[in-house]
């Protein structure tokens, strides 16, 4: 992708289009491509893909516990009433979308099929780079100068560690701020991941075990107990 892509006016509606509806589309998607192929029978590819979403989920949760960015927009439009640039923030751009890939990237993985890794990871990619594209032209817009700064010190997509000390000094992790920010998320890739275990198993065996069915039924109460605790204390 190049700048031109960035700043072209159909590219970033197809963003906003996504922006709004992404809750709905990335999980359908999801769902109908690894139904649509077979898994990779390689008894390792579960394990790798599993590795790599907890990595992105440890990732978002660290953006998430240090420094929160208002995510979501606001009427599900893309919205920002301060210019974040601490936390994981000054590291990275898009910390929390470099999560999401990784979540995603590991699910794909955990299926394996060659087709759904190459389908998958050109509609996710392209899906993010029109996101930030949209987002990248509202904060331009609204923040001008300081954002283009902004710019200029920080990468886009990649992460500069070697400002991990300095970032984390003096700053405290707020556990209650990640369960109640993030739970959702949790549920949304972890139930991804139970049925897709589910799924290679019954291809393989032509039979599921309940416990699959037990995993999905104690994450389901968790994220219920989560959502009630919220609502009755909210930060």
């Amino acid at each position: 992708m190049t700048t031109t892509y960035l700043t072209n006016p159909q590219f970033i509606a197809y963003g906003d289009l996504l922006f709004k509806r992404r809750n709905a589309i990335f999980p359908i998607f999801m769902v109908a491509l690894l139904l649509a192929f077979e898994p990779n029978p390689n008894p390792q590819l579960p394990w790798i893909g599993l590795a790599i979403t907890i990595a992105g989920q440890l990732l978002r949760m660290a953006v998430i516990g240090f420094a929160y960015i208002k995510r979501g927009g606001l009427n599900k439009k893309v919205y920002a009433d301060t210019l974040v640039t601490t936390g994981f923030f000054s590291m990275c751009r898009n910390p929390l979308y470099v999560g999401n890939v990784m979540i995603l990237g590991g699910l794909l993985i955990m299926h394996g099929n060659p087709a759904v890794l190459l389908i998958g990871s050109a509609f996710f990619l392209s899906a993010y780079w029109a996101i930030i594209a949209t987002e990248e032209n509202f904060l331009r817009n609204k923040f001008g100068e300081e954002y283009s700064y902004y710019c200029s010190k920080v990468p886009r997509w990649w992460i500069r560690f070697e400002r991990l000390p300095s970032v984390l000094s003096g700053m405290k992790f707020n556990w209650r701020k990640v369960i109640y920010k993030d739970y959702s998320t949790i549920f949304s890739w972890g139930l991804q991941a139970i049925a897709m275990l589910a799924y290679r198993e019954y291809v393989q065996t032509h039979h599921a075990s309940m416990q699959w069915l037990i995993y999905a039924l104690v994450l389901g109460v968790f994220t219920l107990f989560i959502r009630l605790v919220k609502k009755r204390y909210p930060l």
